[in-house]
């Protein structure tokens, strides 16, 4: 989008330095290949999405909407269709027709990109910036880093964005994994691709409690799935290991509305074993691990079950408990939480405040957001921002 936007200008020799063997290759596997472009929100609510620096991304996504980035692949010859919450996605659900249609753009503009081409690092040497590839060197007027971040590094982010804004005195806020999977202590894999529905997890950290209501995934390890995902994004800033993840497994009752129903069930199915009458709280498949946590015995007759014993049931329906050890490698997460700091770098332009035609957009920034489509949507505002500013730069070809 940046290299497009800079391209308007006839004047500017824009060259995009691509480390892969082809162009959009993290863009390839968002949204599971069906690549989800944006969100068709207002700008408030857009922001309530943004986990980090949202008031950064005021300036850039005023000018560049979502609706505006519907436009520009619509009126490009890339129909879009809108899911549910307003996810917006092309309308032949293949990501590579989104990457086809940059292609085709930068092409007719005459961006020349240069594929393979491993950038070592970067400086200005008093005139120009100095590019440093693997054989050769390239000297630029102004530099774009638009590096990504350190998730998924097979698709070429693998932190290379904050080495070169190091080298250029640019504080990198420390990467950690965001959307990601929750690791646990105390699980050995027996749920794995079990999934809930209309349930909600929560941690209490430092004193706040943080909640989801969806839906959720176990896996062979721990915990993912939507709310899972999000989740990791609000509490990765704090030490995790040996926190309790919850689970309620009813949340639109109450203890109080749970004794009551538990009394009337008893009372009417007396000789069911409590693991034949739990098939009518939860799906079979998690029974096993629930009386397992709540230290109840499978086969007792709901005749014989306690009320201590039942206020186990009420409880535990209402929590039951995991060990956390960890949020999963930043390898495997779907964004990058941290990068370049967004105080030293102008919200409108994207350009550096420390160092005059040097830019930085998209994921390499200290900027994430929540799933949804807006982490695509950022990366394409910015770099719209950046591309328009120097669609005014003229530079020497």
């Amino acid at each position: 989008m940046c290299a497009y936007m800079a391209s308007q200008n006839k004047n500017n020799h824009i060259v995009l330095l691509d480390k892969n063997e082809k162009i959009g290759k993290k863009l390839f596997i968002t949204g599971k290949g069906r690549c989800n472009i944006t969100n068709l929100c207002s700008r408030e609510d857009f922001l309530k999405n943004v986990v980090n620096n949202s008031k950064f991304l005021y300036s850039s996504l005023s000018s560049f909407t979502p609706q505006d980035t519907i436009d520009f692949f619509n009126n490009n010859g890339l129909k879009t269709m809108i899911e549910r919450g307003n996810r917006v996605f092309p309308a032949s659900e293949k990501s590579s027709d989104v990457i086809k249609t940059f292609q085709k753009l930068l092409k007719k503009q005459n961006v020349e990109i240069i594929l393979n081409s491993n950038v070592k690092n970067a400086y200005f040497d008093g005139k120009k910036y100095v590019v440093c590839l693997d054989k050769e060197k390239m000297l630029c007027d102004a530099l774009v880093i638009a590096t990504g971040g350190k998730s998924y590094p097979m698709t070429g982010s693998t932190g290379d964005g904050y080495k070169i804004a190091n080298s250029f005195s640019h504080l990198v806020v420390e990467p950690k994994p965001a959307l990601c999977p929750i690791l646990l202590q105390d699980y050995n894999g027996e749920l794995a691709g079990f999934s809930l529905k209309n349930v909600s997890v929560s941690i209490k950290l430092a004193g706040k409690k943080y909640s989801q209501f969806g839906e959720m995934l176990f896996t062979h390890n721990g915990l993912s799935g939507p709310i899972i995902l999000t989740l990791s994004s609000l509490v990765n800033k704090f030490d995790l290991h040996g926190v309790t993840i919850s689970i309620d497994l009813k949340p639109a009752l109450d203890e109080k509305q749970l004794e009551n129903r538990l009394l009337r069930d008893f009372e009417t199915s007396k000789s069911k074993t409590l693991k034949n009458y739990l098939k009518e709280l939860m799906p079979s498949s998690l029974i096993k691990t629930f009386l397992e946590k709540a230290n109840l015995p499978l086969d007792e007759p709901l005749c014989d079950i306690t009320k201590a014993q039942r206020n186990t049931i009420i409880k535990t329906l209402k929590a039951i408990n995991f060990t956390v050890n960890s949020l999963d490698k930043i390898d495997y997460a779907i964004v990058t939480s941290g990068g370049v700091s967004v105080k030293d770098v102008d919200p409108k332009t994207m350009e550096s405040k420390l160092n005059k035609n040097l830019f930085f957009v998209g994921e390499v920034l200290d900027v994430d957001a929540l799933t949804g489509g807006f982490n695509i949507q950022i990366a394409l505002a910015t770099g719209h921002a950046c591309g328009q500013h120097l669609a005014g730069i003229e530079g020497e070809d």
